[in-house]
């Protein structure tokens, strides 16, 4: 397995200016990448722009750079970029080119990871909700819905990023094609359509695809190169990719430095030394390799995504995924541990670690103002018919993405309220504003009283609301922050220290209308 290849290749911090005149970009063309025509392993981490505040992006890069890393890798959420069909977003916190031209001024290449799909434990795995407007969507495929979207997106993506390709001088020596999608496969024609879009736009860099072990089954295309997705060495993994590539250099596109957390489950904990005895394993073998994460950051608002392979799994706000650098950006153990490892990797020492980042403790903020659920309803728009939340005739009838829907009706006698297993997150049920039960994934009936009351149905997109067995939403200086409960295993929130004001800052929980003001010093 070409064991020790890795070892002897030095790399080259003269690597990291590219020119526009050496079009000699990232090849796998043999069994070691090249770059510029030299040898070059890729020591990757992730670290996604849109769960980091963009004030902490050069933090978050130095600190990548420092613990010896050479190239950075990053998602791109079609649903955050494209909110609305047309209307595109790539500004502040989603300023996707500052983003990558941040990294190539740190000193980092990039290898972007475009999708459309994602994944990442994200809402709807990065697609917009407005796709599902339509009744007969096939996601993922070529149905004629769903690629008309995507060419739409990527005729806007692609012009943003094409400057930034290592040909024309960027530090972009890679894109992936998709993600993971030999666990889907649903259509034959899909990835060689997403290769055709890359490269008909002008993306002439190395293409990659990634999978696990299940995945890694599914056909390749001519020109992309494969990698694996894992966290442990097992089942003979790395040897079997290099079995279906030959002479092709190898690659762990995701080495899962932890793991994310579920709502009611613990928190995944990988144990460091655990974590340096794969990596250095893998590094020995000659294969480049991604941290995933090397820092994980926040689903901030409602983009905790949910996974559904027979058993429903939603997940935190926290995406801290017991990363190397922690939601707030801290190094821990596994940070020092891979510099150590990684230095060996260098003919230069590595960059002094940044500082870590200034912590204040308020006191407890109490409430001052409230406005009940009921009260509010005033201030919500209203439709005639109950329709699926996409469906709703708001957002310039883009539907809603996230958030909650108020159904309501009369009924004149109990009995128990069914949902047929129509309800796909969580629905909190009233009658005559008392609360009298969830429907979920697990509950589809609830017991109704037996007198004439209003039903109340309140549904939420991705998961619940206030009081004990509910969720807690909590914006600060109207950035939501996302959700905590008490279930666990998030009990509280990050506050990233840029998003507070000298002075007064708001505090609000918007099911409660609750307000504080205090003089803080962010």
């Amino acid at each position: 397995m070409r064991k020790g290849f890795l070892s002897k290749v030095k790399w080259d911090e003269s690597a990291l200016r590219p020119s526009p005149l050496n079009l000699n970009g990232l090849r796998a063309d043999s069994s070691h990448f090249t770059l510029k025509g030299e040898p070059f392993s890729i020591l990757g981490g992730s670290v996604h722009y849109f769960r980091v505040p963009r004030a902490y992006w050069r933090d978050r890069l130095l600190k990548m750079k420092a613990c010896g890393l050479n190239t950075l890798t990053t998602y791109v959420p079609w649903n955050l970029h494209e909110p609305e069909r047309g209307a595109f977003s790539f500004q502040d916190q989603l300023d996707l080119k500052a983003y990558i031209s941040l990294a190539a001024e740190v000193g980092l290449w990039v290898i972007l990871r475009p999708g459309p799909y994602i994944c990442a434990e994200w809402d709807l795995g990065g697609l917009p909700s407005w796709l599902l407007q339509d009744k007969d969507m096939q996601l993922r495929t070529t149905y004629p819905g769903f690629i008309n979207a995507v060419n739409l997106y990527f005729d806007k993506l692609i012009s943003v990023v094409k400057p930034l390709m290592f040909e024309l001088g960027g530090p972009i020596i890679a894109v992936q094609v998709e993600n993971e999608y030999g666990s889907y496969a649903k259509d034959d024609k899909y990835m060689p359509f997403i290769k055709n879009c890359l490269q008909s736009r002008g993306i002439n860099e190395l293409l990659m695809t990634s999978d696990n072990w299940e995945g890694l089954s599914y056909e390749g295309m001519d020109g992309v190169l494969k990698t694996i997705n894992l966290q442990r060495l097992s089942f003979g993994a790395i040897q079997h990719l290099a079995y279906m590539q030959p002479q092709k250099p190898l690659m762990v596109m995701e080495y899962w430095s932890g793991w994310f957390d579920v709502w009611g489950e613990h928190h995944h904990v990988f144990h460091a030394e655990d974590m340096l005895a794969v990596v250095s394993e893998i590094l020995e073998r000659g294969v480049s390799i991604n941290l995933y994460m090397f820092h994980g950051g926040t689903n901030f608002g409602f983009m905790n995504g949910a996974m559904n392979f027979g058993t429903y799994k939603p997940q935190v706000t926290s995406y801290d995924y017991d990363a190397p650098l922690s939601e707030a950006g801290d190094c821990t153990t596994k940070y020092h541990l891979l510099r150590d490892l990684f230095s060996h990797y260098h003919s230069e020492p590595l960059p002094e670690v940044p500082p870590p980042q200034e912590k204040k403790a308020y006191q407890p903020v109490l409430i001052q103002q409230y406005l009940s659920l009921w009260d509010s309803l005033q201030f919500t728009d209203m439709v005639s018919r109950p329709v699926n939340m996409e469906n709703l005739p708001v957002n310039n009838n883009n539907g809603q993405a996230c958030g909650y829907t108020l159904y309501e009706t009369t009924i004149s006698t109990g009995g128990a309220l069914h949902s047929r297993n129509n309800v796909r997150d969580r629905a909190l049920v009233f009658v005559d504003r008392q609360f009298v039960g969830c429907l979920d994934y697990k509950s589809h009936e609830v017991p109704l009283p037996d007198t004439e009351v209003f039903l109340f149905v309140g549904l939420i997109w991705t998961s619940q609301v206030a009081k004990a067995n509910f969720f807690q939403i909590v914006f600060v200086n109207g950035q939501n922050l996302g959700r905590y409960w008490i279930i666990g295993p998030q009990h509280f929130l990050y506050l990233p220290g840029p998003w507070l004001r000298s002075g007064e800052n708001q505090v609000q929980c918007p099911l409660n209308k609750s307000r504080k003001r205090q003089n803080c010093h962010g």
